[in-house]
């Protein structure tokens, strides 16, 4: 059988050949579409492949530029959290320093009231602040002096003197270590309005403080108190109203004439009087001293310079203390010239070993007591009368020593007791050319021979 066309079996006409050319146009275009579209489709899945790989794993390049960027953007940011660090221990600072400076406003003024005393009534709390800070800073200048064993000396303060010049005289001086520890502490407690003109005693051994105090009153803490060879109590006390010190003569001799046991130096034999022991010299004197003060410094001194060698040679003269002293102090009234005490202790000597009289005119004149006519304790000339005083002190009618000394005899009369001159002497009386010396005579009639014409 024969076989047939399928077109033919449809009943449709075949294609003419142009339409069969166009028609294969058609589908090339079509295919070029196809392709194209699957072209596009593929380069677009292909694109985001890329994409993916290159934010799963990014190029080098890629990724430094990123951290340049990521650098960049963060420095601002480290800045400023290093600002905010620096504002945040500023502020820790300025915390601290107002605290330190509330702690110092406070404890520093507080130590220096403790140690140096209030500050001056007008002073600010800012230069109470600075000042109390200086003051502690020069606390070893102002407390501990320039030289522990340093006398005292004059110094002076000029009319019109400034602190500064007098300050830096000091340090000069060698008084006080430090001129501007002087200064800081006179401003500080007010004393620089106060420092005054005139002459003081200071010492290098007293602190810059105590210094200072000083300079406010030109009036010595202490005081020069003379004791002149043979006074006798009474005289003693009659200085003393003039003598800068704040104790009544009728304190003094009250202490004198009872003496309680803590006037009296240790080792010092009883005695009912310090009449004697008073030992004549120039003395530097506390200005607040009591009565019983100034006695004992007077006691304590007779017990220094009256040594056990000096003892031991009243012994070998068969004297005990107490009339050793009383006979010093007949000697004493008697010599107007010292090298001649020991010739008058050796006639006293004598007279004493004959059993005679000492017939001394300074015991009649102790017993006849003040002059008042002649405003004297030692009233001369005597009469006969006085000659027959009856007192025990008369060695005009009483044979031997006087009951105790009569003065206050010095440390020469006292070793010219102890170490007379070896003579053969009785007699004595004053020369007749006013010089003060006597004329010596072993018999009665050599001595009415001596008599002045």
């Amino acid at each position: 059988m024969k076989e047939q066309n399928p077109d033919q079996n449809s009943g449709e006409k075949p294609p003419t050949e142009n339409e069969r050319a166009g028609a294969g146009l058609s589908n090339q275009r079509q295919e070029r579409v196809e392709i194209t579209q699957r072209i596009k489709t593929q380069r677009t899945r292909d694109q985001r492949t890329r994409d993916q790989r290159t934010r799963d794993y990014p190029q080098p390049e890629k990724k430094r530029v990123e951290k340049d960027r990521s650098k960049k953007d963060s420095l601002p940011v480290k800045i400023a959290a290093f600002l905010r660090l620096l504002l945040l221990l500023a502020g820790i600072l300025v915390c601290v320093a107002l605290a330190a400076g509330a702690w110092a406003g406070m404890r520093v003024p507080q130590m220096a009231e403790e140690k140096f005393g209030p500050p001056a009534a007008g002073m600010d709390p800012l230069q109470r602040v600075l000042y109390s800070a200086r003051l502690l800073a020069s606390e070893n200048s102002l407390l501990t002096p320039f030289d522990g064993e340093g006398k005292r000396r004059d110094f002076e303060v000029g009319l019109g003197e400034t602190v500064n010049s007098v300050a830096t005289r000091l340090e000069e001086e060698r008084i006080i270590r430090n001129a501007d520890a002087l200064r800081t502490y006179l401003i500080y407690s007010g004393l620089d309005k106060g420092v005054q003109a005139g002459e003081y005693q200071l010492s290098p051994a007293m602190t810059t403080v105590q210094i200072a105090q000083a300079l406010q009153d030109p009036t010595p803490a202490e005081v020069k108190f003379i004791i002149l060879p043979g006074w006798r109590a009474e005289e003693i006390a009659a200085a003393l109203p003039t003598s800068g010190l704040n104790i009544t003569p009728e304190a003094f001799l009250r202490v004198v004439r009872e003496p309680s046991a803590d006037v009296l130096p240790e080792r010092f034999p009883p005695v009912d009087s310090l009449e004697g022991y008073l030992l004549p010299g120039q003395y530097q004197v506390d200005r607040k001293i009591t009565a019983q003060g100034l006695a004992a410094l007077f006691a304590g001194q007779f017990n220094r310079v009256v040594d056990a060698d000096l003892r031991d040679a009243f012994t070998n003269q068969g004297l005990d203390l107490h009339e050793a002293v009383t006979l010093a102090s007949i000697v004493q009234r008697e010599a107007m010239v010292a090298d001649e005490q020991p010739m008058i202790a050796s006639v006293f000597y004598n007279r004493l070993q004959n059993g005679m009289k000492l017939d001394s005119d300074p015991t009649v004149q102790y017993a006849l007591g003040y002059d008042a006519g002649k405003q004297t304790w030692w009233k001369n000339p005597l009469s006969t009368q006085d000659l027959v005083e009856d007192s025990r002190y008369n060695t005009y009618i009483y044979t031997g020593l006087p009951p105790g000394p009569i003065a206050n005899p010095a440390i020469e009369a006292l070793q010219a007791v102890a170490y007379p001159a070896q003579t053969d002497y009785f007699f004595f009386r004053a020369r007749c050319d006013a010089s003060g010396r006597h004329a010596f005579s072993v018999t009665y009639e050599e001595h009415l021979q001596n008599a002045c014409p």
